[in-house]
């Protein structure tokens, strides 16, 4: 199998490649051996492929891998072989490409491979740290366990990536609204009430006259201004795409007012259960940080997190680097203190995890709360601007004609 990865050498210098190998620890090995640190490893997955296709067509959901979990140990519980258990569950299955991969997943498996290492070829759908911490139940015969620690740390993180989308329904569905009513207004009804006041040759209000003006502009050049709007869209997408568009935008949305704290606290509580589940699934902190690293959604948080690992590996532990870098909150980084002195960093940072989700519902719950009041009002201000245009300009003419 083909995996890419990122490497640091002794020197500090930073490499990047492909290599075919059976296993991630076979690269690991090959690299180590070169005098390279593991940094990154995933499995090389190409442009175009025909499993690639299948799974962007029937996307497997998180709440299917979840459900996958469950019923795997259940059915590992009650003394089922786990080729066995697969095979049952893959019956139930109706998502295609979960079909399809539990299938590649009971192949491995009948070969001689490990649970772990057949979902590690999948990252799409499990993910490296699953796969780690699921590889650690095998070795100490705890894999019902870990099964389901992986199955409440994945709804945790559903239920915070659900709470942040609701939040964000509402306007993105006020806004929708809004601009469709004002485009109705300005390209149907106000050229209909031009017309009328042309024909009467009354002098229009300032007001009148602005939104006449803006009707005209827009109906002669929707076309330049819609390839513009795309022609922005297009290259605010592209520049996203780079490292650098990628890093700017995650660092705009931690300082967004209200939003940004919640994201901010969501990631802080992500990283926090990451390393609660590793932690106790036995995972020196030497392994645990990369994974980390590259669970983590934001770019920012991830170099922050780059940045205490390489402190950690100078002898600093996690506490003191965090304490140099402000994103990380003042509780955190006691809390940290507190579980490296007392031996217990998975029970702190699990305590950490809940109260930052706490907040961060709490937070959300206000958001959504003063979100919906302040669209109402910004609709209604922008069509009764353009309502009071129409009215002043009947006022108007009724008082020049009597």
């Amino acid at each position: 199998m083909m995996y890419q990865y990122i490497a640091c050498s002794e020197a500090g210098e930073i490499v990047k490649g492909k290599l075919a190998a059976t296993s991630e620890e076979a690269i690991t090995d090959m690299l180590g051996f070169a005098g390279y640190r593991m940094i990154n490893l995933k499995p090389y997955i190409p442009f175009f492929s025909l499993g690639k296709l299948s799974m962007q067509m029937f996307p497997v959901k998180p709440v299917e891998v979840i459900l996958l979990y469950r019923q795997l140990a259940l059915l590992l519980e009650s003394g089922v072989n786990i080729v066995t258990a697969l095979e049952l569950l893959q019956e139930q299955i109706s998502n295609r490409s979960m079909k399809r991969v539990v299938s590649e997943v009971i192949s491995d498996l009948r070969g001689g491979n490990q649970l772990s290492a057949s979902m590690a070829k999948h990252p799409d759908v499990f993910s490296p740290m699953s796969c780690r911490t699921l590889g650690i139940g095998e070795q100490t015969g705890g894999l019902e366990m870990m099964l389901r620690q992986v199955a409440d740390y994945m709804e945790k993180e559903l239920a915070t990536s659900k709470g942040i989308k609701s939040a964000l329904m509402y306007p993105a569905i006020a806004a929708v609204v809004t601009v469709i009513v004002v485009g109705v207004l300005m390209f149907f009804v106000l050229p209909a009430f031009a017309d009328l006041y042309g024909s009467l040759g009354a002098e229009l209000p300032a007001i009148t006259r602005m939104m006449m003006d803006a009707s005209v502009i827009l109906r002669e050049y929707a076309g330049h201004i819609m390839l513009g709007i795309l022609a922005v869209v297009g290259a605010v997408i592209i520049y996203i795409k780079t490292p650098d568009g990628r890093y700017r935008l995650d660092g705009f949305m931690l300082r967004l007012p209200v939003m940004g704290r919640v994201r901010h606290l969501n990631e802080l509580s992500r990283c926090c259960r990451s390393i609660s589940l590793l932690y106790t699934a036995g995972l020196p902190l030497t392994e645990i940080m990369p994974l980390v690293i590259q669970g983590s959604n934001n770019r920012v948080m991830a170099q922050s997190l780059y940045n205490v690992q390489t402190e950690m590996l100078k002898g600093e532990g996690l506490s003191r680097p965090m304490s140099k870098d402000r994103l990380f909150l003042p509780m955190m980084v006691q809390m940290v203190k507190v579980g490296e002195e007392t031996g217990s960093l998975d029970a702190s940072l699990s305590a950490v995890a809940q109260n930052y989700e706490s907040e961060a519902s709490d937070k959300t719950k206000n958001l959504i709360a003063m979100i919906q009041p302040i669209m109402t009002i910004l609709i209604a201000g922008v069509v009764g601007v353009i309502a009071l245009s129409m009215v002043s300009a009947m006022y108007s003419i009724y008082g020049q004609a009597f």
